[in-house]
């Protein structure tokens, strides 16, 4: 009786405990349900008016204009120019894009490729006025442009924002003319961040959004909800020619870049690393005893460059540049030259599994843009070409691997030597009469030493060829 009585109080003690908790859990519930209702207009209808108001203004039209030849399959043929008049005719080629006021004194920001070639440029506020642009700085490296115009006031602009700190998932704003509507304003997220294999530009490092981005956004801003420019769209991805939701903007990091370099002197002196990085791929991450892949491996070193006086490694992994993450080349060289020459940047690197930062001062690439260059003479097979010397600094300018050294033919004369023993532009000379070609010094020695040589063994790379011949004068 007495086992009876206490089981029969347990099982009503717990009915009673489940009930309590039912009740306590319809009550929570209810609680999470409970709409309240809304206190102000701006809670009745949530709205982008505020940003847009202040936005808008400060995003221009960009009306570009060239004239172009087009010739006729029968220019230059005497019979049809006698009858028919000259068979070349100009056209006038007209394109649109979008813009950003970045500076009260009309500083405005746009693409490249808006801009290049045109003979004319206009600039149309969004209150309708025209003004005639100037181009101050056109750099196709990285697609962006800087116009001035003459207000004569101070005009809106849109203020910078940290792009560093745009997080996928964050709300933005795309604010152009697409297809020459007139000013539009799209809404949608940040799709992605760092994205380095668009093969846009030179310094892919773009901010993808699925705000509908069409043609005639070029140049516009990609506006974060504090209403600052995060990134001036550059690009679409679509096979149609509309958008797909698929849009890239490049950071305003780079464009702050080069518009301060557009207000200084007008060019661009961008840092080099002078590392060689190789992404850090699963097989990789496993031989170096990393839990996953990540960052990019330093496998060379450029003598005395920033990386090496700074102390880094053949072997170290860089994972980091300014607290950002990079996980190949393209997002270690973007996050380095958005600094200016002089400054430092804090590289971080796994080294023996340990992370260690490192104060990288920086320093312009070796070399000259422009090439140091001569024109051989003398009695030897290369008379009448121009050489070249490679350096990083001139490799980077024109899109060759910068660890590449030694001689180019950049030019060939006509009925000259090195006419007649078939150089070509683009030919490396590896080797003069067993002596290596790597500078414009080694060439001066060789010719000094064998100029008027009758025999000369010669080794040069052409596409990617070895070719060993021996040239008799």
């Amino acid at each position: 009786m007495l086992k009876t009585l206490g089981y029969a109080a347990l099982t009503a003690s717990l009915m009673t405990a489940t009930a309590c908790a039912r009740e306590d859990a319809q009550t929570s519930a209810d609680a999470q349900v409970q709409r309240v209702a809304p206190e102000s207009a701006t809670q009745v209808q949530l709205s982008f008016a505020p940003i847009v108001r202040e936005a808008a203004p400060a995003v221009v039209n960009v009306y570009s204009r060239r004239v172009i030849a087009q010739r006729s399959p029968f220019a230059g043929d005497p019979f049809f120019e006698r009858f028919f008049g000259p068979q070349t005719r100009e056209r006038e080629v007209n394109s649109l894009g979008s813009g950003v006021i970045v500076d009260p004194t009309g500083i405005i920001v746009t693409n490249n490729h808006v801009v290049a070639g045109a003979q004319d440029l206009t600039v149309v506020l969004s209150d309708r006025r025209e003004y005639e642009a100037e181009l101050l700085l056109a750099d196709e490296r990285t697609d962006l442009a800087v116009l001035k115009i003459e207000a004569n006031e101070d005009l809106p602009v849109l203020p910078y924002g940290q792009g560093s700190e745009a997080e996928v998932g964050d709300l933005v704003l795309a604010i152009g003319n697409p297809f020459g509507v007139g000013q539009t304003v799209t809404s949608g997220i940040v799709s992605a961040l760092a994205r380095t294999d668009v093969g846009i530009t030179d310094y892919s490092f773009f901010i993808q959004t699925d705000a509908a981005v069409n043609p005639g956004n070029s140049g516009g801003a990609l506006v974060d909800m504090d209403g600052a420019l995060i990134g001036v769209n550059t690009a679409i991805f679509s096979r149609s020619g509309g958008s797909n939701g698929i849009g890239f903007a490049v950071p305003v990091d780079m464009v702050q870049t080069v518009v301060a370099a557009a207000l200084s002197d007008g060019e661009i002196i961008r840092p080099w690393l002078g590392a060689r990085l190789q992404p850090v791929d699963n097989d990789l991450a496993q031989s170096l005893g990393l839990l996953r892949p990540r960052g990019a491996i330093i496998s060379e070193l450029w003598p005395n460059g920033a990386a090496e006086r700074a102390g880094l490694e053949r072997g170290d992994v860089l994972v980091a540049v300014d607290g950002v993450d990079v996980n190949d080349e393209a997002g270690a060289r973007f996050r380095f030259a958005t600094r200016t020459i002089g400054d430092t940047a804090d590289i971080t690197v796994l080294r023996q599994g340990e992370e260690q930062t490192f104060v990288v001062e920086a320093m312009a690439a070796p070399g000259d843009e422009e090439g140091q260059r001569v024109d051989v003479s003398g009695q030897n097979p290369l008379r009448g070409a121009e050489l070249i010397e490679l350096s990083p600094a001139f490799n980077e300018e024109n899109g060759i691997d910068p660890f590449e050294r030694g001689l180019v033919v950049f030019s060939v004369q006509r009925r000259s030597a090195a006419a007649y023993f078939g150089f070509q532009p683009g030919d490396r000379v590896l080797s003069l009469q067993g002596e290596a070609m790597g500078t414009l010094d080694d060439l001066d020695r060789a010719l000094d030493e064998f100029d008027g040589e009758r025999q000369w063994p010669v080794i040069i790379e052409r596409r990617g060829e070895r070719y060993e011949r021996t040239l008799t004068l």
